[in-house]
């Protein structure tokens, strides 16, 4: 998203109980922003950090059907120390 230009928003109707509005207008309020940003922040985060997830959900998937070699993976330790003698 590009924050200097404003992007074509949608009005959505949720609805949500008392106590959950009053803290989220509490955390807005503590941020300084309104209660519509303070859930587009939330929301944002969510799908974000489901993506991610599924991100690692294939890559754990990718290296249970294809392992780490035990032998590349010392050959490429050793290129390591030889490249960096400090470690």
């Amino acid at each position: 998203m590009v924050p200097w230009r404003a992007m074509a928003r949608k009005q959505v109707i949720v609805q949500l109980d008392d106590e959950l509005v009053r803290k989220l207008d509490d955390e807005a309020a503590r941020r300084r922003v309104s209660r519509s940003e303070l859930i587009r922040r939330a929301a944002t985060t969510f799908l974000d950090a489901l993506r991610e997830a599924e991100q690692e959900r294939e890559m754990t998937e990718a290296y249970r059907l294809l392992p780490e070699d035990p032998a590349e993976t010392e050959a490429l330790h050793r290129l390591a120390v030889e490249s960096w003698p400090d470690w």
